[in-house]
């Protein structure tokens, strides 16, 4: 069922069971983050890994006291200018967090989305919500309640809707090191703008084949066809037109990654377009990849997991 019904999706995850919510970046497959039970659910429908963490959403900054321990003077910063917001923080972990949720890591990512709905949901709640993309694991990130229906129909009854994902990828992830910044997942927020709040370069570790954040396995967001990638500006030889997807329009592609050159527009359409890639008969997809600035890292990050085979 799909509903904007705010009071049934506060009765159904305040009785343990499965929600899809909106955030502004993707649709999340929500639980009590602080129920192993409900949490366990997450893992089940979505066949998700035990060792891949899970993001935990909260409606307000009061609700930090109970997940985490340390607060460095530098996620102090991002909260400021981020939150609410596609930005996720990796923070040292209290008892109150399960294990399940973590992965078994001592640390927590949490975030405030910035989506009204989804800020009203977990207001509305007494605690607070973990919720990874609401797809099957290693699939395409969903971006309307319509998608979550076609993908987890038989694991999930309710979808609250809040239309279409404005930001339409997941949100930037930040851990710390010796409480200095790290970037550990591309995403909503690009680097250049936590760098210009940090005032200083910030490195960034995004892939590990046994992650100690959300969003960093090696192979993940893949459509069933095969994907190979080409440098931004470059187009390829001897393919056939329906198999060319490039970043800016070209008379000689079969569709854009961004009509209007904009790595924004990228970023919101790109599961969409490789979501779209799965309805096609074919073979391999030529793509594109968007210019290294700005949410481009964040496109090109997600396209090479969906590129990658192991």
């Amino acid at each position: 069922m799909i509903s904007s019904d705010l009071h049934e999706a506060v009765r159904l995850l305040s009785a343990g069971k499965l929600v899809g919510m909106p955030t502004e970046t993707v649709y999340g497959l929500a639980a009590n983050a602080l129920d192993p039970v409900a949490v366990a659910r997450i893992f089940e429908a979505k066949n998700r890994p035990a060792f891949d963490p899970l993001i935990v959403h909260i409606g307000q900054r009061a609700e930090l006291a109970q997940l985490v321990t340390h607060l460095p003077a530098e996620a102090e910063a991002l909260m400021q200018a981020f939150w609410p917001g596609p930005l996720t923080l990796v923070l040292p972990k209290t008892e109150a967090v399960p294990d399940l949720v973590t992965s078994g890591l001592p640390h927590v990512a949490v975030r405030m989305p910035r989506h009204p709905l989804a800020l009203r949901l977990l207001q509305s709640l007494p605690f607070p919500l973990a919720a990874p993309s609401a797809n099957p694991f290693g699939y395409v990130s969903p971006t309307t309640a319509q998608h979550v229906m076609d993908q987890l129909a038989d694991q999930v009854g309710f979808v609250l809707d809040g239309g279409p994902c404005q930001v339409g990828l997941e949100s930037t992830v930040v851990g710390f090191r010796s409480d200095r910044a790290i970037i550990l997942r591309q995403g909503g927020i690009p680097q250049e703008a936590i760098e210009e709040v940090l005032g200083h370069a910030v490195d960034s570790q995004t892939s590990q084949s046994r992650p100690d954040a959300p969003g960093q396995m090696d192979s993940h967001y893949a459509p069933h066809r095969t994907i190979h990638l080409l440098e931004h500006g470059t187009r390829p030889t001897d393919v056939a037109k329906e198999s060319w997807i490039s970043f800016a329009p070209h008379a000689e592609a079969m569709a854009s990654l961004a009509p209007d050159g904009s790595v924004a527009t990228a970023a919101q359409r790109l599961f969409g377009v490789l979501r779209h890639l799965d309805q096609q008969p074919g073979g391999p997809v030529w793509i594109e990849k968007a210019p290294e600035i700005g949410l481009g890292r964040a496109v090109n990050d997600r396209l090479m997991r969906a590129a990658h085979r192991a």
